[in-house]
């Protein structure tokens, strides 16, 4: 399975799959822990899934789901609560879990903004409450709404229960005509113990944490109840606003303090990344004794304009991030190392081991990453940097922090077992005998199978069927192996033939154990719901490596039609000429992406199966972006030199807004190159070609922004 392989060593198919599964899993944990209040993972295994899917996307982004966890924010509000929608949505943040990171972001920052190192850039650094998120909404001075996170966009009104916080003032005094405060509420642990002290004593339920407490307390139907909880809250942000609180983070902070709201001690004003850190150890050291829990520390920008300016990701401001506390060690017994199959053949190592708690979570597989991370050697017999000499039997320390998957960070060969041998990694498929080969400069080793493994075959067929894809209801990953296995499916055109086959006769899907007449007709009228396609879902249904959603919907947008991308990869099949230049010429698309397209559909089989499957589709083309007025839509632009007014990466965000098409190289397709200092040969090369030279202010003028 994919969750068992490390980020570096999945294939992009592997990758794919797994960030479906990661989304169904991160989108059940958010109900349980925001909407349910009880959480069905570890604190710790929840970061590590985000993380696992944020660094997925980083090293595949053509692969990132409508539904990815990092476009999630919480979860829907609970029906027995009025909504509410906020104003300004309630966003989370992205996470760092080390001091790279930290000081990545830090480098992030300066880059978009055009900073260097030497200008000043000031942080906030505090502690991060492991609580429930609030919102308090303000009206001349009074308290009108109170409304927890829910899914950022929508909460829950709990105003009645937030006025019987001691640490929620009811009015205001000199504040903004409207203001909204947002905090945590959390309990103390004082609080928490004496809260399940009186609940064992009355035989109710006791709380597994102070975090599900709180956020237990807040959400009462009854706010009698909440009354009778200790709760208390921080104030550390606001939404809407009809003046600004000041010019400055830790201003506005202290103006909140000023106003009545508790906020923590330990905020404090950082110069840089070291600061931050500093700051952070010093946190750390006096976790134990805080009396509350935290979970980590967060770091924003100070200045309130620069902010602004950097404004916001789908679901985490770009001026902040939570910098979170480490997970834990633990050592255990290697009981074997199991090799998976995936759908592009690759051969997959996983240990099994004697369940331990890792971080609060019972870990019985870790990821082994490869065969030279096993044997701690590589073919030439030279020794890997962080190679193991991992057998069987071996004593191994397990390591979870910062990916879903544990790995394994240790063995004590003091505890090895007398005649442990070294682990022989297989040279043929274990699913289908095929020979298993590893390319030169590969770490993977793939079975050379095909179509004929069914490994591979199943996957490639689970994945067609998958949200992304197809998306056939009523034809999950447990029917496909299912029908694969009988015989009923072995490709995709094999679907839509479902009907006319398994439809009558002796051997239909209703007689099926689990199936009858209603769902075997619900199947075949969800089937024929696909035979029209829009032309990106079809792309990227084909599973061809390399080529995720984003990248399918940006060939079906370059190419329009089924027919033009059919005829564009057979005329790009020499990897020459025309063809293959306007290919690797579209922005996003690389020469190892468009290779793996190509050679797909040139392919004898693989060619075959999809002419099969194209015969029973109707293919819708492609629905390009609306931008009518846009006086450099569907024009190709490039950007170089030196911008003064922005950075590359605001420009890029601008000009693809108004349906411009931004390459990195200049070519006979390129419209518009704008050049700024130093721009060099790519202005060079765009004059030879006649291309429209302008620079930075004449740009912005063209686009109405100057």
């Amino acid at each position: 399975m994919t969750d068992k392989i490390a980020v570096e060593d999945l294939t992009e198919d592997q990758a794919r799959v797994e960030l479906e599964r990661l989304a169904q899993k991160v989108g059940a944990a958010n109900i349980a822990y925001h909407e349910k209040d009880a959480p069905e993972i570890s604190d710790a295994e929840f970061d590590e899934l985000k993380r696992r899917n944020a660094a997925i996307e980083a090293r595949f982004p053509a692969l990132k789901r409508p539904d990815s966890p990092s476009e999630q924010v919480g979860a829907a509000p609970a029906e027995k609560f009025a909504k509410v929608t906020h104003a300004v949505p309630m966003l989370s943040l992205g996470n760092a879990f080390d001091r790279e990171e930290v000081c990545d972001f830090d480098t992030r920052i300066r880059r978009y903004l055009g900073l260097t190192e030497g200008d000043a850039l000031h942080y906030t650094a505090e502690p991060k409450i492991d609580g429930l998120s609030l919102s308090l909404r303000y009206e001349r001075g009074k308290l009108v709404q109170a409304a927890t996170r829910g899914d950022g966009a929508v909460g829950e009104n709990v105003t009645a229960n937030a006025l019987t916080i001691d640490d929620i003032p009811e009015r205001l005094e000199n504040a903004p005509d409207l203001i909204e405060v947002r905090g945590e509420v959390y309990m103390s642990h004082v609080d928490f113990e004496a809260l399940n002290s009186r609940q064992a004593e009355t035989g109710q339920k006791q709380f597994a944490n102070p975090r599900n407490a709180a956020a237990g307390s807040l959400r009462q139907l009854d706010s009698n109840i909440t009354r009778q909880r200790p709760l208390r809250f921080f104030a550390y942000a606001w939404g809407a606003l009809s003046a600004p609180l000041a010019d400055t983070q830790i201003g506005a902070i202290e103006r909140l303090g000023a106003l009545g709201f508790q906020t923590n001690p330990l905020t404090l004003l950082c110069d840089g990344p070291e600061e931050m850190l500093a700051h952070y150890a010093r946190i750390e050291a006096q976790r134990a004794t805080l009396g509350y829990d935290i979970d980590g520390v967060v770091y924003k920008v100070n200045d309130l304009a620069l902010q602004q300016r950097l404004g916001f990701r789908s679901t985490t401001p770009r001026w902040a991030i939570a910098h979170k506390f480490p997970a834990e060690l633990a050592w255990t017994r290697l009981e074997a190392i199991d090799i998976q199959v995936g759908r592009t053949g690759a051969l997959s190592p996983v240990a099994r081991l004697t369940p331990v708690t890792v971080g609060g979570v019972v870990v019985s597989n870790a990821t082994l990453h490869n065969e030279d991370y096993i044997a701690g050697r590589d073919s030439t017999g030279a020794e890997i940097r962080d190679g193991k000499d991992i057998r069987v039997g071996d004593w191994v320390q397990v390591y979870r922090a910062g990916d879903v998957i544990p790995k394994i960070a240790d063995v004590d060969l003091s505890k090895r077992p007398d005649g442990a041998a070294p682990f022989v990694f297989p040279t043929v498929c274990p699913r289908c005998g095929s020979e298993a080969i590893r390319e030169e400069g590969d770490a993977v080793r793939r079975c050379t199978g095909g179509i004929i493994c069914p490994a591979q075959a199943v996957e490639k067929l689970k994945h067609f069927v998958s949200r992304g894809a197809f998306d056939i209801e009523g034809l999950g990953a447990k029917q496909v192996e299912q029908f694969y296995e009988d015989g009923w499916i072995k490709e995709p055109a094999d679907i839509f033939e479902l009907k006319s086959r398994y439809g009558s006769g002796l051997q239909q899907l209703k007689n099926r154990e689990g199936w009858g007449d209603k769902s075997a007709s619900n199947l075949f009228d969800a089937i024929d719901e696909r035979r029209n396609i829009p032309l990106r879902k079809l792309i990227f249904a084909l599973g061809i490596r390399h080529v995720g959603e984003s990248a399918s919907n940006t060939l079906a947008t370059h190419y329009g039609s089924w027919d033009a991308f059919e005829a564009a990869m057979g005329a790009a099949a020499d990897l020459e000429g025309p063809a293959w230049e306007d290919l690797i010429g579209i922005d996003g698309v690389g020469k190892v992406l468009a290779e793996s397209v190509v050679t797909t559909m040139k392919q004898e089989a693989e060619r075959a199966s999809i002419d099969r499957l194209v015969a029973h589709l109707t293919v819708e083309d492609a629905v390009r972006p609306d931008t009518d007025g846009s006086p450099v839509a569907g024009k190709t632009v490039v950007f170089t030199g030196t911008l003064e007014q922005m950075t590359r990466a605001e420009a890029k965000v601008r000009a693809e807004a108004l349906g411009a098409k931004v390459s990195g190289s200049v070519s006979r397709k390129t419209d518009i190159l704008v050049a700024g200092p130093g721009a060099g040969s790519k202005a060079t090369k765009a004059k030879e070609l006649g291309v429209t030279v302008m620079d930075e202010a004449e740009w912005l003028a063209l686009i109405g922004q100057a």
